[in-house]
């Protein structure tokens, strides 16, 4: 399987069949003498700004800490023991209502969305 090709950037679908974003990055074990081990992916603006560099994760860190919180600054992953099917996307073993991810949607929605004119 080539990683970045099948997995990068693809649609998280959750077990409800809630979508949970895209796969922003890639978690690998090194150990020495054996190949690299995948033990997670993350998604989240600041692993996708980290792929940039470390100035715009740095930017989007601090952005995001002044408007939504602390909190939402960390990149949510996902144990690969978690990941059930790569096809078009991914589907996981995960809902997104218990998830970090969830609750930053419901935040966005309610904080900025709906004070979008013509959002409702």
């Amino acid at each position: 399987m080539d990683l970045v090709r099948d997995v990068l950037d693809k649609q998280l679908v959750g077990r409800d069949g809630a979508k949970m974003g895209r796969v922003d990055g890639i978690v690998a074990e090194l150990r020495p003498g054996l190949p690299p081990r995948v033990i997670a992916i993350e998604t989240g603006p600041v692993t996708l700004a980290r792929r940039v560099g470390e100035r715009a994760a740095s930017l989007v860190t601090w952005c995001i800490a002044k408007i939504a919180g602390a909190r939402y600054t960390e990149p949510y992953r996902i144990p690969w023991s978690r990941v059930r099917r790569i096809e078009i996307d991914i589907e996981v073993d995960v809902d997104l209502a218990d998830t970090p991810l969830g609750k930053y949607q419901r935040w966005l929605r309610e904080h900025i969305v709906a004070h979008l004119p013509g959002s409702r």
